[in-house]
C-alpha cells in the first residue's frame, strides 16, 4: 500500500493485468452489462449498486416514481444468487413487520422465533421515510450491526446484506425526516433522473416484449455467486492507495468539519459536517470503482466520483442557508473545487 501518486499518474496502461483477468471482475461485468440490459437509462444507479454491493454498504436512492428504482435492485436479485424482499414503508409499520416476532406454537406449548423480511440478503424498503422512528430505530440497528434484537434474543442476518432504501423527492406529506444516525449507515446518497427521448423508446419497446412474453425482469444465463462477491471484497482491499490520495479524503471530510480554511462560503453554509463513516465510504466506494474499472491504484478520479453521494446525506447545513435555497449539492461542489487534489 505504498507509493506516489505521481507515479501512478505516468502509468501508461491504467489497466492492471491480474484485475483485468480477475475471474470475479470478469463475472461482474457480465452483471453489469446485465443490469444494462434490464434497466435503462441508468447508469449512474447500476454503478452505484455495484459499488454499494462490492463495499458491503447500503443504498439511498432518490427519485420521482417510476424510474426503475425498484426495477433495479429486482434485477440484481435476479443477477445474483441472492433472495430478495420488498417492504413498502407505510406510517403504521410495525417493527416486527421488519424483524419477525416469537408466534406462540400450542403443539408444542412454547413460543417459537418467525423470522421476518429483514433476514434476506437484498432488501428494498420502498419509500423508506414514511415508516415511524420505532421501525426506523429496528431498520437501523440491522443495517448497522447486521443482526436484529426481539426481546432478549439477538438474532445474525446473512453475511451478504444490502438494503437499497427509496424516498420520492416530490411528495412529503405524512413523511418523518430520517434520522442523521441512520443517515449516516448509508454508504452513498445517490439521485436518479428521467431518461432522455432516446432511452424513453427503448424502454417502450422493452415493456412491449415484457407484455408479450409475459416476463419482467429474465434471470441471466448465469447468475453470479455469493462467493464471488466476498472474492471481489478481498481483491479490493488489495489495491494501492496512495498516501496523497488517502490524505484526500481526509481533507475532503476534514473540510466538512472546519470549512474555514478552504472556504468561507462552505464555512457559512455547513453547521455540522461529515463523520468518519464518510472517510470510510470514499475510500470503500473508490476503491470499488477503480476495480470495476479493472485498475489496481485509486485515483483522485474514483475519489470525485464518489464523493458527491458519500457526501450530500451526511452534511447538515446551516439555516439561513436553508432559507437561501443551498443545497447539500451545492456544499460537495464547493468543497471539491476548494480542496486541491494530488
Amino acid at each position: 500500500m505504498n507509493g506516489g501518486i505521481s507515479n501512478l499518474a505516468t502509468a501508461k496502461n491504467p489497466k492492471s493485468e491480474g484485475h483485468a483477468a480477475s475471474p470475479a471482475r470478469a463475472e461482474f461485468e457480465r452483471l453489469r452489462e446485465y443490469l444494462t440490459s434490464q434497466v435503462l437509462g441508468q447508469e449512474t444507479l447500476i454503478e452505484r449498486l455495484l459499488i454499494t454491493l462490492l463495499a458491503d454498504g447500503h443504498l439511498l436512492v432518490e427519485g420521482p416514481p417510476g424510474l426503475a428504482k425498484t426495477r433495479a435492485i429486482k434485477a440484481l436479485a435476479q443477477g445474483v444468487e441472492a433472495d430478495f424482499h420488498r417492504l413498502q414503508f407505510t406510517p403504521d409499520l410495525l417493527p416486527a413487520d421488519l424483524t419477525g416476532s416469537e408466534i406462540y406454537r400450542p403443539e408444542e406449548g412454547a413460543f417459537r422465533f418467525q423470522r421476518g423480511p429483514l433476514f434476506h440478503n437484498l432488501i428494498l424498503a420502498d419509500e423508506v421515510n414514511r415508516a415511524p422512528a420505532k421501525v426506523q430505530s429496528a431498520l437501523l440497528e440491522a443495517m448497522a450491526e447486521r443482526q436484529i434484537s426481539v426481546g432478549a434474543a439477538t438474532y445474525t442476518l446473512p453475511r451478504l446484506f444490502l438494503v437499497m432504501a427509496t424516498q420520492n423527492p416530490i411528495e412529503h406529506e405524512g413523511t418523518y425526516p430520517l434520522p442523521e444516525a441512520q443517515l449516516d449507515r448509508f454508504m452513498l446518497h445517490t439521485r436518479v433522473d428521467y431518461p432522455n427521448r432516446a432511452t424513453t423508446l427503448q424502454i417502450m419497446r422493452l415493456a412491449r416484449h415484457e407484455a408479450a412474453t409475459q416476463q419482467e425482469v429474465p434471470p441471466p444465463a448465469q447468475r453470479l455467486g455469493q462467493e464471488t462477491v466476498f472474492v471481489a471484497r478481498r481483491e479490493l482491499l488489495g489495491l494501492t492507495l496512495s498516501e496523497p490520495v488517502a490524505d484526500y479524503i481526509a481533507a475532503l471530510v476534514d473540510a466538512t468539519r472546519r470549512p474555514a480554511p478552504y472556504s468561507a462560503q462552505l464555512a457559512e453554509w455547513l453547521r455540522w459536517g461529515a463523520s468518519p463513516r464518510a472517510a470510510i465510504a470514499i475510500e470503500r466506494g473508490a476503491r470499488a470503482a477503480a476495480w470495476l474499472d479493472g485498475r489496481d491504484y485509486v485515483s483522485p478520479e474514483d475519489v470525485q466520483s464518489v464523493a458527491p453521494d458519500a457526501l450530500r446525506h451526511r452534511l447538515l447545513l446551516d439555516y439561513t442557508a436553508q432559507a437561501r435555497g443551498v443545497t447539500a449539492q451545492a456544499c460537495v461542489e464547493e468543497l471539491l473545487g476548494k480542496v486541491p487534489a494530488p
